[in-house]
């Protein structure tokens, strides 16, 4: 009897997605729980595209979770297909985890999430994001209530990705509802994506941080070339040559800056970054092309690289 009260639990592995309202924190939770900056976090609306999977392994379970964009009204292509990859995360994961902002009223996109939810019949996490800009305890459970009444979530876990409060609780948390199993990934990778897709979402970033507030949504970045000295031994530095694509020519000219310092500064800030991630020097070639209204249209898309 003793022996089986100290058996250790089964091994869980499995596939969560996170969802929810633009700029609710899914990215920032994600790093948060991988105790790494991974997915691409900006204050601007739509900063995620891809449904990005990154991979968090412990001893007692792996989750690999899906970052999806945010939910909103599609308006163009690349809108209908950010869509289209909520959709499909919901219908290959185990589990979902909702991440919304206390900090924000609830709005339309509880009875959207709700419709969705309720097609895809898994389990649901709620992570109640930044609580800790919350000046009162009540206006918490204020408004978790609320959310309660529409949603009906398996648990809640109350979470600050920036403090990285309960973010080991959310974990926790969100394993229960995995299938028991061995590990799924080996225990050392972070991130099933290839590095020219991670490069180009470092760029896109410093794009979306240094740009003014109509640019980011019209811009993507190709990557044409990416050797490394992974692939070619005799090299001692990864070179990267990349576009950045946009719309307008007014686009073009914020993203080149006055003598060329806004281009410069993105430049400066991808490469510093780039070199982190990959632990390679690096020479990065960066070019500012428009392309107008390619993200209105699928030959736009496969050009940017937003294909299923």
């Amino acid at each position: 009897m003793a022996s089986a009260m100290s058996k250790t639990p089964a091994y869980r592995a499995g596939y969560v997605t996170l969802i929810g309202p633009p700029n609710a924190g899914k990215s920032s939770i994600i790093n948060a729980l991988l105790g790494e900056k991974l997915a691409a976090v900006s204050d601007k609306p739509q900063t995620t595209r891809n449904a990005v999977r990154c991979v968090l392994t412990t001893e007692r379970y792996q989750i690999i979770v899906i970052d999806t964009p945010g939910l909103h009204k599609p308006k163009y292509a690349l809108g209908a297909f950010m869509a289209g990859e909520i959709e499909k995360a919901l219908g290959t994961v185990d589990a979902a985890c909702l991440v919304v902002d206390v900090t924000k009223p609830l709005d339309d996109s509880v009875r959207e999430i709700s419709e969705r939810m309720a097609r895809s019949g898994v389990p649901l996490v709620l992570a109640a994001n930044k609580i800790d800009k919350l000046r009162d305890r009540e206006d918490f459970w204020k408004y978790l209530e609320m959310f309660q009444a529409k949603l009906r979530p398996s648990s809640v876990v109350p979470v600050s990705a920036l403090k990285g409060t309960n973010i080991g609780e959310l974990g926790n948390e969100l394993a229960k509802y995995l299938p028991e199993g061995s590990a799924i990934y080996d225990g050392d990778v972070l991130m099933d994506a290839t590095e020219r897709f991670l490069a180009a979402e470092i760029i896109r970033e410093r794009v979306f941080e240094a740009a003014e507030q109509e640019v980011p949504h019209g811009t993507a970045v190709v990557i044409e070339e990416f050797k490394s000295p992974d692939e070619y031994p005799d090299m001692k530095r990864i070179s990267i040559r990349a576009d950045i694509i946009v719309e307008r020519p007014g686009q073009k000219g914020i993203l080149i800056g006055r003598g060329g310092r806004m281009l410069k500064k993105i430049k400066t800030e991808s490469k510093r970054d780039i070199e982190r991630r990959f632990g390679w020097p690096v020479t990065l070639d960066l070019w500012v092309k428009v392309r107008p209204g390619w993200r209105k249209s699928n030959e736009g898309m496969k050009m940017a690289g937003y294909t299923r």
